[in-house]
């Protein structure tokens, strides 16, 4: 059964837009420096647990003094 050539066009034209629209969404996501911000912003947000940072700080209080030790020992 053969299709209107209008119903055709029409449906080509639709899925050119859903294709650009998709296309559009992908350059968003994928643009390197909104990347790079996400990620920041991620990053950010788990050290802004108290209880990471003063893990990381302990941590870091810690391999300090054991330089600290290692160097007039």
């Amino acid at each position: 059964m053969a299709r209107d050539p209008e119903t055709i066009q029409r449906e080509i034209e639709q899925a050119r837009d859903a294709l650009a629209a998709t296309v559009d969404e992908l350059s968003v996501k994928a643009n390197p420096k909104d990347f790079v911000d996400r990620g920041a912003d991620a990053v950010r947000a788990r050290f802004a647990d108290p209880r990471l940072r003063y893990a990381l700080i302990g941590a870091g209080v810690l391999v300090g003094l054991l330089v600290v030790r290692r160097l007039f020992r």
